[in-house]
């Protein structure tokens, strides 16, 4: 454990780690952006899953390089700091924080969202409000226990996800539960073709399917609290490929065989309106229960990820001190509560705009994940250059065809926020992340120049 990290503990199992890994993989971009996403694709979104999924793979191909030679709880900040100066760190952490900040705001709104299913009458603010209480409390129990509870909450929508591919497949091939007439593949290419708004509407969607892939890097996190870093880090990264191609994809062709894309709402999860469609409303109110599982799941992860990263700022001098001091039982309590205060703004939002805000906060979300993950691969580019050939044929763990996939991906990440700005519903996510991004570097240079003057 560097040096940095101490005060955290080594509570977490291989077993923790392979479910969060499969958790983190599956959220509330799955349950409930998708829906946005095929609206805009159709079910051309499945391609859309499927490209962002293979250079998904390669970012944390490039994060787990790093991660596995030097596991620390600052994670991608650190390296940003190692390898493209400390400006780079001290940006990379606060926008973590700040990115985390707003998924978390969208699983609350999620689960808010969710909850209407069973209490519509029952204004969406209360669920956001009880949500974020509980979710806080959980981060603050000790790192074994919130292992516990993510692996739990991970086996319930693993499982689920694998219930409903199955039994989708076997509606779709068999007939079983629609009379023993098979549903067949038709509606994949029927309502407008399999690309009823062409390639621009996968490219238009992207930003969505990416966004849903954000808090797989949470991952790299874990290696300071987890015992034998090495194996159980190259165990979880290896397996990204295989959980996007099931659990995204495969769902993906599962719920637009059965569904008609062109009858998946703007409300509530597609997953629940299909079970809906085939008159199974108790299979409705199971995948609603597992979906809402999600949400928590996945805002689980993501405070535990920003908690552990203003943790690593606070110990390096570029937090309040007080978030450097963890509880002896390894728990950075303070930095939980300051992440709560911020937190909160998403009761308030969920009083005031409940119709947009899940809209907002994806779009804000997304550019700033981008962020990150340019900065994983920046970072990981510079860390090669860094190395000698010996040393490169030494690495644990090396990331495939480092010499060109990183600049091939930086330029994908481009494209899409291209894409972002290009659309109006989601111009407010780059408005608000080349502001914040200004914001943070004001804010880094005043504080270097201050300390330079009290030196002198």
């Amino acid at each position: 454990m560097s040096s940095k990290d101490q005060g955290l503990q080594q509570g977490l199992q291989q077993r923790h780690i392979v479910l969060m890994s499969l958790g983190c993989a599956i959220g509330v971009g799955l349950f409930l952006g998708s829906s946005s996403a095929i609206k805009i694709a159709g079910p051309g979104v499945i391609l859309a899953y499927a490209i962002g999924g293979f250079f998904m793979y390669f970012i944390m191909r490039a994060l787990g390089e790093m991660a596995v030679q030097d596991p620390t709880a600052g994670s991608f900040s650190q390296y940003a700091r190692n390898y493209l100066g400390p400006a780079a760190g001290f940006t990379v952490g606060w926008n973590y924080t700040f990115s985390t900040i707003v998924f978390c705001m969208s699983e609350i709104t999620a689960v808010a969202i969710y909850m209407k299913f069973w209490f519509p009458d029952v204004p969406q603010w209360i669920w956001a409000l009880a949500t974020f209480v509980i979710m806080i409390a959980i981060n603050l129990l000790n790192v074994k226990f919130f292992g516990e509870f993510e692996y739990w909450f991970s086996m319930i929508k693993v499982a689920a996800i694998g219930f409903m591919i199955i039994s989708g497949l076997g509606l779709i091939i068999f007939g079983i539960g629609n009379g023993g007439i098979a549903i067949g593949f038709d509606n994949l290419w029927n309502n407008g073709g399999f690309l009823p708004n062409g390639l621009s509407g996968v490219f238009l969607s992207l930003f969505l399917v990416m966004w849903s892939y954000g808090g797989m890097e949470m991952i790299a996190m874990t290696a300071a609290e987890v015992k034998n870093p090495e194996k159980t880090l190259k165990t979880a990264i290896n397996n990204v490929f295989w959980r996007i191609l099931i659990f995204y994809v495969g769902a993906m062709i599962v719920l637009l065989s059965v569904y008609p894309w062109t009858e998946i709402g703007s409300t509530g999860s597609p997953f629940v309106n299909m079970f809906t469609k085939l008159g199974i409303p108790a299979a409705a109110g199971i995948i609603n229960f597992v979906v809402i599982t999600a949400a928590l799941s996945s805002f689980n992860s993501n405070t535990y990820g920003a908690v552990r990263i203003l943790f690593n700022l606070a110990n390096r001098g570029e937090a309040p001190s007080a978030l450097a001091r963890a509880t002896k039982n390894g728990v950075p309590r303070n930095a939980v509560f300051f992440f709560a205060a911020i937190l909160f703004l998403s009761v308030i939002g969920n009083y005031i705009v409940p119709e947009q805000i899940f809209m907002y906060f994806a779009s804000i979300g997304t550019l700033s994940t981008f962020f990150t993950w340019t900065m994983i691969l920046l970072s990981q580019i510079k860390f090669r250059k860094s190395l000698t050939a010996d040393e490169v044929n030494r690495l644990a763990y090396k990331m495939p065809f480092a010499s060109f996939m990183p600049y091939i991906t930086l330029a994908v990440l481009a494209f899409i926020i291209v894409m972002l700005a290009y659309t109006s519903d989601t111009r407010i996510g780059v408005m608000v992340g080349v502001i914040w991004y200004a914001l943070l570097v004001i804010i880094y240079y005043s504080k270097t120049k201050k300390k330079m003057q009290a030196e002198m």
